[in-house]
């Protein structure tokens, strides 16, 4: 049985308030002092706390004791315009109308709109042993683009995993262009090995720079030599950031698994289909303000703009009235 539980933002006061529990889960409600709400669901192996009408961003994951996400500067979400704004976050949204760093020809933001969107509606369902909380944003401009984008968190009893889930559907008369990828920014842990169910060898280095990567001469050497990054063992030649990137990824699988095993045995995982997502990037930086393993990203497309998608003919074109769903499995494996 489905039960649905409708949620209002008068709801999310400073002082946390229990909103539903059962055998399984907890479900308590809070608003941040920079005014954000956010949801915390707990259940027998951790908890994720979710802004259910910022983003629908993941702004904290933690299963087992151990935090999932990256070190950072805030110590709370801010409202912007951009993810860079409130870049303290487990996992975002990026896309969907454009994703990735704008080149200097691009004229969309870092990340795209649905990064910061505001939701217009949250609910949460509970459903046998699992709880879902969902969003709901219509997004609408004359003479542009007109879509909604249906996205939810997914816990299950006793498990430390959890699914971040993306459905959009376009209500323009016209096509729209659609750029997705599931910013999964995990902890960076020294020693950590980097594993998946693809080659080695199907990763290349980013051979373009962006505004916001300032190489430095001991970068610009590093780089030049390094084909894989399996062990992450040399944090001082992690700034700027290293990124990999890896395309078609269908060729390899129909399920991609990819891992993070930590020095003391656990493991991360991020799970996905390749027909939903064939591209993916790996994320590693480590400095003094901001350290962070995204061992996947998975995409539609490189995380290089709106203009490099179309020139490189990896840009989603949805039809009038058609619907894509996208689904990352991701959280400690064992």
């Amino acid at each position: 049985m489905l039960t649905k539980i409708s949620l209002i933002p008068e709801q999310f006061q400073i002082l946390p308030l229990e909103l539903y529990s059962n055998e399984y889960f907890t479900i308590t409600s809070s608003r941040f002092n920079s005014g954000i709400e956010a949801l915390t669901i707990k259940n027998s192996r951790g908890f994720v706390t979710v802004l259910p009408y910022y983003g629908q961003m993941v702004w904290d994951a933690e299963f087992d004791g151990l935090t999932l996400k990256m070190d950072n500067m805030f110590n709370q979400p801010q409202y912007g315009t951009d993810i860079t704004d409130t870049y303290g976050c487990f996992a975002f949204h990026s896309g969907l109308l454009s994703n990735g760093c704008p080149s200097s020809d691009d004229n969309h933001i870092m990340h795209g709109e649905m990064a910061c969107a505001k939701l217009s509606k949250a609910w949460i369902e509970v459903q046998d042993s699992s709880l879902s909380i969902c969003g709901e944003v219509e997004f609408i401009k004359g003479f542009g683009a007109h879509y909604v984008a249906r996205s939810s968190v997914t816990l299950t009893a006793n498990c430390a995993t959890f699914d971040i889930k993306m459905q959009v559907t376009n209500l323009s008369g016209f096509e729209m262009p659609l750029q997705y990828m599931c910013h999964l920014n995990y902890a960076y842990i020294d020693n950590a090995t980097l594993e998946q169910n693809i080659p080695d060898n199907a990763f290349m280095l980013r051979k373009t720079i962006p505004s916001h990567v300032h190489p430095t001469e001991q970068w610009l050497d590093y780089t030049k030599k390094l084909t894989n990054l399996t062990v992450l063992n040399e944090p001082h030649y992690y700034d700027p950031e290293i990124v990999f990137l890896v395309d078609d990824l269908s060729q390899y699988t129909d399920a991609a698994e990819f891992y993070m095993t930590l020095p003391n045995g656990k493991r991360f995982v991020t799970r996905f289909s390749t027909k939903q997502f064939n591209h993916g990037t790996r994320w590693i930086l480590n400095n003094k303000d901001q350290k962070v393993a995204a061992f996947i990203l998975p995409a539609t497309c490189r995380p290089e703009g709106f203009l490099a998608a179309k020139n490189n003919g990896t840009l989603i074109m949805l039809k009038s009235g058609e619907t894509k769903s996208f689904l990352v499995t991701t959280g400690i494996d064992k």
